[in-house]
């Protein structure tokens, strides 16, 4: 049998995932990180990406907005997600419409140096980006 190790995803509202997989791929502030059963103890914060895993013979994906992986040889992955999606339930019309907004007001605050919350609007872009990017995949 094959090693597996466990994965569990929660964030603010639920907990998306609890599964058994054989490795999981994410993106780390550092660069796209790949966790195997075996794999020593670590933590590491996630930047906006793609989430990436196989349970029971499926390629998952989901689109994750930030947050914190900690791996443990006896817990396995646990990742806390300020927002998390899976690719199958993105809404692609929503993150679409989300995306306009904020490069909206991105341009707004560039050409009139109107007050805006630009980092939020920054994340509000990449977060969207990030769900198109997830959610055309499974097309």
């Amino acid at each position: 049998m094959d090693e597996i190790i466990n994965l569990t995803l929660v964030t603010p509202e639920r907990r998306l995932i609890s599964a058994q997989v054989k490795q999981l791929t994410a993106r780390a502030l550092q660069g796209q990180v790949e966790i195997l059963p075996g794999h020593a103890n670590y933590i590491t914060i996630l930047d906006a990406g793609e989430l990436a895993y196989e349970e029971e013979g499926k390629k998952r994906l989901v689109a994750v907005s930030g947050g914190f992986a900690e791996v443990t040889l006896d817990q396995g992955i646990k990742i806390m997600a300020e927002a998390a999606e899976f690719a199958e339930d993105i809404d692609a019309e929503r993150a679409r419409a989300a995306k306009e907004r904020a490069e909206k007001r991105i341009q707004a605050h560039i050409s009139t140096q109107e007050e805006i919350d630009l980092a939020r609007a920054e994340t509000a872009l990449k977060r969207s980006l990030i769900r198109l990017q997830v959610a055309g995949k499974m097309q």
